[in-house]
């Protein structure tokens, strides 16, 4: 599993990442698959972001952005986990 840290300046930046790294991984075509995305609150506060890339076939690729820990995870269409993201710092996120 690969382990990184990027720097991201808001919420537009970190879904571009999102949807770069998770068709880069699964060798997908830039903007041709769909992206959906939901915030994740605890407690009635946002702590996270899901998103989840749309692939051919109904395959579905997923990323979840935990804001305790600043960390995106990614995982393939079996649910494997590939790749862990620390962020050096935190885009606002609003509910």
């Amino acid at each position: 599993m690969l382990a990184t840290e990027i720097e991201i300046q808001n919420v537009a930046e970190l879904r571009n990442l999102v949807y770069q790294i998770l068709c880069e991984h699964e060798q997908l075509e830039p903007g041709v698959f769909p992206m959906t995305e939901r915030i994740l609150n605890r407690g009635g506060r946002p702590c996270g972001m899901y998103f989840c890339l749309h692939g051919p076939r109904n395959v579905t690729y997923t990323s979840i952005w935990e804001t305790d820990g600043n960390t995106i995870l990614f995982y393939g269409h079996l649910g494997q986990r590939f790749r862990r993201t620390v962020l050096a710092r935190a885009p606002q996120l609003t509910a």
